[in-house]
Protein backbone atom coordinates (compact mmCIF):
# COMPACT_ATOMS: atom_id res chain seq x y z
CA UNK A 1 0.00 0.00 0.00
CA UNK A 2 2.75 2.69 0.73
CA UNK A 3 5.05 1.56 -2.02
CA UNK A 4 1.93 2.14 -4.66
CA UNK A 5 1.07 5.59 -2.35
CA UNK A 6 4.75 6.48 -3.18
CA UNK A 7 4.55 5.21 -6.97
CA UNK A 8 1.28 7.88 -7.30
CA UNK A 9 3.27 11.29 -5.72
CA UNK A 10 5.66 10.41 -7.78
CA UNK A 11 3.79 10.21 -10.87
CA UNK A 12 2.29 13.29 -9.49
CA UNK A 13 5.48 14.81 -8.81
CA UNK A 14 6.30 14.34 -12.71
CA UNK A 15 3.02 15.53 -14.37
CA UNK A 16 3.00 18.90 -12.48
CA UNK A 17 6.77 19.18 -12.93
CA UNK A 18 5.96 20.93 -16.32
CA UNK A 19 3.42 23.31 -14.96
CA UNK A 20 6.34 24.07 -12.40
CA UNK A 21 8.71 25.02 -14.97
CA UNK A 22 9.51 28.84 -15.93
CA UNK A 23 9.05 29.85 -19.27
CA UNK A 24 11.51 31.61 -21.31
CA UNK A 25 9.46 34.62 -21.06
CA UNK A 26 9.57 33.73 -17.15
CA UNK A 27 13.42 34.01 -17.22
CA UNK A 28 13.79 36.72 -19.31
CA UNK A 29 11.83 38.59 -16.77
CA UNK A 30 13.87 37.60 -13.77
CA UNK A 31 16.82 38.92 -15.72
CA UNK A 32 15.18 42.26 -16.12
CA UNK A 33 15.41 41.37 -20.04
CA UNK A 34 12.24 43.00 -21.88
CA UNK A 35 11.43 41.81 -25.52
CA UNK A 36 11.02 44.85 -27.93
CA UNK A 37 8.29 45.10 -30.72
CA UNK A 38 10.54 43.46 -33.60
CA UNK A 39 11.97 45.09 -36.97
CA UNK A 40 9.69 45.12 -39.87
CA UNK A 41 11.92 43.61 -43.10
CA UNK A 42 14.05 46.92 -44.73
CA UNK A 43 14.04 44.99 -47.57
CA UNK A 44 12.27 42.57 -49.97
CA UNK A 45 12.18 39.19 -48.07
CA UNK A 46 10.46 38.16 -44.69
CA UNK A 47 11.65 37.86 -41.45
CA UNK A 48 11.35 34.01 -41.23
CA UNK A 49 10.69 30.81 -43.23
CA UNK A 50 9.60 27.72 -41.66
CA UNK A 51 10.81 24.28 -43.28
CA UNK A 52 9.41 20.49 -41.39
CA UNK A 53 10.59 21.54 -37.79
CA UNK A 54 13.20 24.67 -38.56
CA UNK A 55 12.39 28.06 -38.48
CA UNK A 56 15.13 30.23 -40.34
CA UNK A 57 15.52 33.79 -39.14
CA UNK A 58 16.62 36.39 -41.69
CA UNK A 59 19.66 38.63 -40.43
CA UNK A 60 19.10 40.63 -37.15
CA UNK A 61 20.15 43.74 -36.22
CA UNK A 62 18.88 45.36 -32.83
CA UNK A 63 15.26 46.31 -32.35
CA UNK A 64 14.00 49.36 -32.35
CA UNK A 65 16.76 50.16 -35.33
CA UNK A 66 19.08 51.96 -34.15
CA UNK A 67 22.96 52.46 -33.37
CA UNK A 68 25.44 52.15 -35.81
CA UNK A 69 28.69 51.73 -35.27
CA UNK A 70 32.17 49.90 -36.07
CA UNK A 71 34.51 47.70 -33.69
CA UNK A 72 37.90 48.67 -33.26
CA UNK A 73 36.97 52.78 -34.56
CA UNK A 74 34.13 54.01 -33.11
CA UNK A 75 32.85 51.09 -30.89
CA UNK A 76 34.55 48.77 -28.05
CA UNK A 77 34.12 45.31 -27.41
CA UNK A 78 31.51 45.67 -24.38
CA UNK A 79 29.26 47.89 -26.22
CA UNK A 80 29.51 45.30 -29.35
CA UNK A 81 28.55 43.03 -26.64
CA UNK A 82 26.21 45.26 -25.64
CA UNK A 83 24.85 45.53 -28.76
CA UNK A 84 24.75 41.73 -29.76
CA UNK A 85 22.74 41.34 -26.72
CA UNK A 86 19.90 43.93 -28.09
CA UNK A 87 19.97 41.85 -31.51
CA UNK A 88 19.66 39.06 -29.37
CA UNK A 89 16.25 40.38 -27.69
CA UNK A 90 15.26 41.15 -31.13
CA UNK A 91 15.26 37.59 -32.55
CA UNK A 92 13.29 36.52 -30.11
CA UNK A 93 10.84 39.50 -30.71
CA UNK A 94 10.69 37.79 -34.35
CA UNK A 95 10.47 34.24 -32.88
CA UNK A 96 7.75 35.01 -30.03
CA UNK A 97 6.09 37.31 -33.12
CA UNK A 98 6.31 34.15 -35.95
CA UNK A 99 5.60 31.44 -33.10
CA UNK A 100 3.07 33.10 -30.65
CA UNK A 101 5.73 31.57 -27.73
CA UNK A 102 8.74 31.30 -26.65
CA UNK A 103 8.01 27.95 -25.23
CA UNK A 104 7.32 26.44 -28.88
CA UNK A 105 11.33 26.82 -29.24
CA UNK A 106 13.22 23.56 -28.61
CA UNK A 107 16.18 24.42 -29.26
CA UNK A 108 18.55 27.26 -31.35
CA UNK A 109 19.86 24.81 -34.28
CA UNK A 110 22.68 27.53 -35.72
CA UNK A 111 23.89 30.92 -35.19
CA UNK A 112 25.76 33.03 -37.78
CA UNK A 113 26.98 36.55 -36.64
CA UNK A 114 28.65 38.96 -38.23
CA UNK A 115 30.72 41.79 -36.72
CA UNK A 116 31.03 45.18 -38.65
CA UNK A 117 34.82 45.64 -37.23
CA UNK A 118 37.92 46.98 -38.55
CA UNK A 119 40.55 44.99 -40.59
CA UNK A 120 42.53 44.57 -37.13
CA UNK A 121 39.81 43.87 -34.88
CA UNK A 122 39.96 39.97 -33.58
CA UNK A 123 37.72 39.99 -30.35
CA UNK A 124 34.27 38.98 -32.55
CA UNK A 125 33.82 35.63 -30.35
CA UNK A 126 33.28 38.11 -27.60
CA UNK A 127 30.89 40.37 -28.79
CA UNK A 128 29.05 37.68 -29.82
CA UNK A 129 28.70 36.22 -26.31
CA UNK A 130 26.41 38.98 -25.37
CA UNK A 131 23.83 37.39 -27.99
CA UNK A 132 24.47 33.65 -27.11
CA UNK A 133 24.47 34.79 -23.25
CA UNK A 134 20.61 36.47 -24.22
CA UNK A 135 19.52 32.93 -26.04
CA UNK A 136 21.09 30.83 -23.30
CA UNK A 137 18.82 33.15 -20.60
CA UNK A 138 15.79 32.58 -22.45
CA UNK A 139 16.05 28.67 -23.28
CA UNK A 140 18.54 27.23 -20.18
CA UNK A 141 21.25 24.21 -22.54
CA UNK A 142 18.68 24.74 -25.35
CA UNK A 143 20.25 27.90 -25.69
CA UNK A 144 23.21 26.88 -26.44
CA UNK A 145 24.34 26.38 -30.41
CA UNK A 146 26.96 26.14 -33.26
CA UNK A 147 27.91 29.74 -33.81
CA UNK A 148 30.21 31.44 -36.54
CA UNK A 149 31.50 34.87 -35.24
CA UNK A 150 32.75 36.56 -38.22
CA UNK A 151 34.07 39.95 -39.39
CA UNK A 152 32.43 42.19 -41.61
CA UNK A 153 33.72 45.55 -43.43
CA UNK A 154 30.20 46.83 -43.40
CA UNK A 155 26.42 45.97 -42.43
CA UNK A 156 23.43 47.02 -43.71
CA UNK A 157 22.36 50.27 -41.89
CA UNK A 158 25.96 50.70 -40.44
CA UNK A 159 24.86 47.68 -37.39
CA UNK A 160 27.18 46.83 -35.34
CA UNK A 161 26.26 43.33 -35.22
CA UNK A 162 23.87 41.18 -37.37
CA UNK A 163 22.56 37.65 -36.70
CA UNK A 164 20.43 35.18 -38.68
CA UNK A 165 19.31 31.61 -36.41
CA UNK A 166 18.34 28.71 -37.58
CA UNK A 167 15.71 27.20 -34.47
CA UNK A 168 13.91 23.99 -34.00
CA UNK A 169 10.68 24.54 -32.99
CA UNK A 170 8.19 21.64 -30.81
Amino acid sequence: MIHNARIALLALAVMAAPALAETPEQRLAKAGLTLPPPNAPIGLYVPAARVGKLLFLAGHGECPAGAAGKLGATMDTAAGKANAAKVGLCVLATLKAQLGDLGRVKRVVKVMGLVNATPDFTQHPEVMNGFSEVMVTAFGEAGKAPRVAAGAGSLPRGWPVEVDVIVEVK
